[in-house]
């Protein structure tokens, strides 16, 4: 049943309008998806500043405001660990994986598994990866569900179904498109909302001496405690979510491979994935958290009970400090949160959904899908991933808490996926048989932990697994990692691979990925000069057509890529396309002779200035 609403009339306001600004500017977007390539990876025409704001938005994910407020409330700085402790793994995926798969032109993760090993294990990499991201959607909705249902009073079902709606009606639209607009404006919004709720708290609590003073010399340590409490530790939390977690979350999350693969160059992706991590995450754990904190010195200073549940301080802090259509605006950015990771997950499991089981199908049956009916099978498999996701609520809803609804299940489904990958990656000796043991056998072990809990306990660093069994969520994941690594090398060991795979498909120099990716061509990596040119129309292709005086001035050459955007700021950041040069003397010098299909795909206006850049 529902219950009463905790916001006012000016508040759910707000919140409403935020609803329909939402909608409309996914809408908006979604004018510029004409084809599967623009719902999917929105073009790959991004700048980087778009694809860093929107990842953002996906990153603060469904529970982020109620879950690290709460262990902010009850530990204090600590509480950031989770958004700070994955750094470690960016170097690899900047420089090993996120080339690969670039150049490599692979949209999805079990496509990847596919090329390296096969049919068979890219539908067992599919059916895992599938269950992993619909049932991380079906928390999502849940969250969104529980949050509208202490808002607005409405049933758990119905406020989950109302925020479902809203998440399937623009991402199965407008796709990746419309994703990363509205994720822009909710990126925002989430650092904005986030950040001055904390600063307008310390104000209230009488500025920074005093909010220093008030956390409390356990309240200011940067890390917690090795081992305790069960429920929040340090060991735990670096092995769930910085080891398994971020393994997971940067190199097999779907939808953040989506991400980074629609910005127009692997340059711009890099520098999106070096703003996010130095940046974006460190001012994204300070606004999920900062409410924690502030209710924390609230309570050492008598304005709050001792007795105020660690739950709901997010709401609570928000509704004592911040005035009526404000408190609103913050709430509306606790709702972004959950909007911003479901529109992402939906994306993804469409993706997949095309990449890894229409098209297969299409091609066994000797059906060869054009774009159009590609981009609506992609669009069903947007609304279907909406349903499925909301089916799943009544059984997360089952479990204690969201928290231990998405810790249990992470733990048990990331770990034979993000060890296949990277030993798929890393080591040219594994084979076919040794990732499906990995996958299959993997999966089958981490459930008999389930059974067995007993498994667990030699991995738990003196954890007490018995603690109201809040451990397993994090220690699993640890035992997750070990069995799948030793199964892994075993199996390689047993069935080494009988040939040694194409080296665009392993970790290893960029250059011969380059090259893979122009058809053998040379590569030229260094960004050439910027030019100003006047667009043309020049029928169709995919070349574009330059002047060879204005391709020296380039330094371009024949096949090289040029990237072309709007000569805007802030239009050039999604206006662009990037196409091979060909040399033509017959085209006026000073003009760019580009093909009819990307302009109508991004609306450039004909005879306008645009930058070009020779790109690779």
């Amino acid at each position: 049943m529902g219950g009463d609403a905790v916001i006012g009339g000016l508040d759910l306001g707000v919140v409403i309008a935020y609803f329909a600004l939402i909608i409309g500017f996914g809408a908006w977007a979604a004018r510029h998806s004409r084809g599967l390539t623009d719902f999917l990876l929105g073009g790959q025409r991004f700048a980087w500043w778009l694809v860093a704001f929107s990842c953002v938005a996906t990153v603060v994910g469904s529970y982020s405001f109620v879950k690290y407020s709460a262990a902010g409330f009850r530990f204090g700085i600590s509480s950031s660990q989770t958004y700070l402790n994955d750094w470690f793994w960016m170097p690899l995926w900047m420089f090993g994986w996120l080339p690969l798969v670039y150049y490599g032109r692979i949209t999805s993760v079990p496509e990847y598994f596919g090329r390296r090993f096969g049919p068979l294990v890219r539908q067992v990499a599919m059916l895992l990866l599938l269950l992993y991201l619909l049932g991380y959607l079906g928390i999502n909705f849940l969250t969104m569900g529980t949050a509208l249902e202490a808002m607005v009073g409405w049933p758990l079902l119905a406020s989950a179904a109302f925020a479902a709606l809203i998440c399937g009606i623009y991402t199965s639209h407008g796709g990746q498109t419309a994703v990363i607009f509205t994720d822009l404006l909710q990126g925002a919004l989430l650092i904005i909302a986030g950040i001055g709720l904390f600063l307008a708290g310390v104000v209230a609590v009488g500025g920074l001496g005093a909010f220093w003073q008030g956390l409390g010399p356990d309240g200011r340590h940067a890390l917690p405690a090795f081992n305790t409490p069960a429920d929040f530790n340090f060991v735990g939390i670096f092995w769930q979510d910085g080891m398994a977690g971020g393994i997971a979350f940067y190199f097999i999350n779907q939808g953040i491979l989506l991400r980074f693969l629609s910005a127009r160059s692997l340059a711009h992706a890099r520098r999106a994935a070096v703003v996010v991590l130095l940046v974006l995450m460190p001012l994204a754990a300070v606004a999920v958290s900062g409410a924690g904190w502030i209710g924390r010195v609230m309570v050492a200073q008598g304005a709050l009970p001792a007795t105020t549940p660690a739950a709901g301080i997010f709401v609570t802090v928000a509704d004592r400090i911040l005035p009526a259509g404000l408190f609103g605006l913050v709430i509306a950015a606790l709702v972004a949160a959950l909007m911003s990771t479901a529109d992402t997950l939906i994306n993804a499991i469409a993706t997949i959904s095309v990449v890894d089981l229409w098209r297969p199908w299409q091609e066994r049956h000797d059906r060869p899908g054009d774009d159009a009916r590609a981009l609506t099978a992609a669009r069903w498999a947007s609304g279907l991933a909406t349903l499925a996701g909301l089916a799943l609520v009544p059984l997360f809803a089952s479990f204690h808490s969201i928290y231990r609804a998405h810790g249990t299940f992470t733990a048990a489904i990331t770990p034979p996926l993000a060890v296949a990958l990277l030993l798929a990656f890393c080591w040219k000796r594994v084979s076919s048989r040794a990732v499906l043991l990995v996958l299959v056998g993997g999966t089958g072990l981490i459930g008999v932990s389930f059974v067995w809990p007993a498994l667990v306990v030699p991995f738990a660093h003196g954890i007490d697994l018995e603690a109201g069994g809040k451990a397993y969520s994090y220690i699993r994941a640890l035992y997750g990692l070990v069995v799948c690594l030793l199964l892994g090398v075993a199996g390689t060991l047993l069935w080494p691979a009988r040939s040694t795979p194409p080296g665009n498909l392993l970790l290893g120099p960029v250059r011969e990925k380059m090259r893979a990716f122009k058809d053998g061509r040379r590569p030229r990596p260094e960004p050439g000069p910027r030019l100003l040119l006047t667009l043309a129309i020049s029928g169709q292709g995919e070349a574009v057509k330059i002047h060879p005086d204005d391709a020296h001035r380039l330094d371009a050459a024949e096949g090289d890529l040029l990237a072309i955007s709007e000569n805007h700021w802030f239009r050039g950041g999604f206006q662009a396309f990037a196409a091979p040069i060909a040399l033509s003397p017959d085209t006026p010098p000073g003009t760019l002779g580009a093909p009819r299909a990307p302009l109508s795909r991004l609306r450039l206006a004909v005879g306008a200035e645009v930058i070009v850049r020779r790109e690779l």
